[in-house]
């Protein structure tokens, strides 16, 4: 595996020049507990905690934060599964079960966030693999990184699909009285079925919304981003509307849809997932991807167009944050079929694109 700008010299001084490090610099350790069985932890000295976004990314913000690399919650669509090729490690099954852990996160973002150099800038978390995944459970390293930014006045965002977001509430709450801090749980759908097959190692869709039910009662607001919208799969009306409709009951102040996007390392992971799960739809996933990682702007406006009409009418919006919201009784199931796409769907918003 190669460590390169990943670990540091023990000592605290320059890192090495080789670009394998021994086990001096990496700790390698496996628990025999249900919850990590099977998954392997490297525990290793990061360098720098504090991250610059890539000019070209279309992330709207400059600043992350991201204490560990690979991601139990095993999502097949996740974007990130890149970023375990340059460990030399694959990134399929090495990516959900291989962790990278950066222990001194917390003492290293304390300092980084002290020097003279750092203006204070918005950091974001959760948009590369979520923080709040299960290894957070034993590791703990963000109750650290909340405070270091709270006591810093830094403002800050997390993103995540993790239930273990309630156990730092009151650190979140406190954090919020002196900086901005924004909240935003992934909640892509609500079928059952569906969520099992792609998210294998996330909490359930219902239990999300029951953390974002369980934030706006203690005056933090949280938006869900409805991520992702996987077509032929999730984007029927009636799927839509039951996931906009549970994410009202919750009290989100917001909802932003995004289509499913399939760039390398991630789009040869979910393609074979396909293949054995829903073959029928191999060539209809290259026809709509066939001019790249995103879905034909045509289809991302008609969802995005979609969601926001749905959003409308359950009274999610950002115009009263916290406003009562109407829920009506649900309605009668209705047979869920796969959609085809339509060249001639009328226009509409273009969706935002965060991750």
């Amino acid at each position: 595996m190669r460590w390169e700008n990943l670990t540091a010299d023990p000592a605290g001084g320059p890192a090495r020049d080789a670009a394998l490090f021994g086990a001096d610099a990496v700790t390698t350790r496996t628990f025999d507990t249900p919850e990590f069985r099977g998954i392997t932890f490297h525990e290793v000295r990061a360098r720098s905690i504090v991250n610059r976004v890539p000019g070209a990314s279309r992330m709207p913000f400059e600043w992350t934060v991201n204490p560990y690399r690979g991601c139990t919650h095993a999502c097949v669509y996740c974007f990130a599964r890149k970023t375990h090729s340059y460990l030399d490690l694959d990134t399929g099954l090495d990516f959900d079960s291989q962790i990278v852990v950066k222990v001194n996160a917390p003492e290293l973002l304390r300092r980084q966030l002290a020097s003279r150099r750092w203006l204070g800038e918005h950091i974001a978390m959760g948009t590369n693999v979520d923080c709040y995944q299960r290894a957070e459970g034993r590791y703990a390293l963000m109750p650290g990184i909340i405070a270091a930014l709270r006591d810093h006045a830094n403002p800050f965002s997390i993103l995540t699909k993790g239930t273990l977001i309630l156990r730092d509430l009151d650190l979140l709450r406190q954090a919020s009285e002196v900086t901005d801090v924004g909240i935003s749980v992934s909640v892509g759908f609500t079928d059952t079925e569906l969520w099992r097959t792609v998210e294998p190692g996330t909490p359930a869709p219902e239990r999300r919304l029951d953390v974002v039910r369980a934030l706006t009662d203690h005056g933090i607001g949280c938006g869900v981003l409805m991520a992702p919208v996987i077509p032929f799969l999730g984007d029927h009306p009636a799927q839509l509307r039951a996931t906009v409709r549970a994410v009202a009951a919750s009290g989100a102040t917001s909802v932003t849809p995004l289509v499913l996007h399939l760039r390398p390392g991630a789009r040869e992971w979910f393609m074979a997932w396909l293949e054995r799960h829903h073959r029928h739809l191999v060539p209809r996933y290259e026809r709509l991807y066939a001019e790249g990682a995103y879905a034909p702007k045509w289809y991302q406006r008609r969802i995005t167009r979609q969601v926001h009409e749905l959003a409308q009418e359950y009274g999610i919006g950002p115009t009263r944050a916290g406003m009562p919201r109407r829920i009506t009784a649900p309605e009668p199931a209705v047979p869920i079929v796969p959609t085809a796409p339509s060249a001639s769907a009328a226009p509409g918003p273009t969706q935002l694109t965060l991750l």
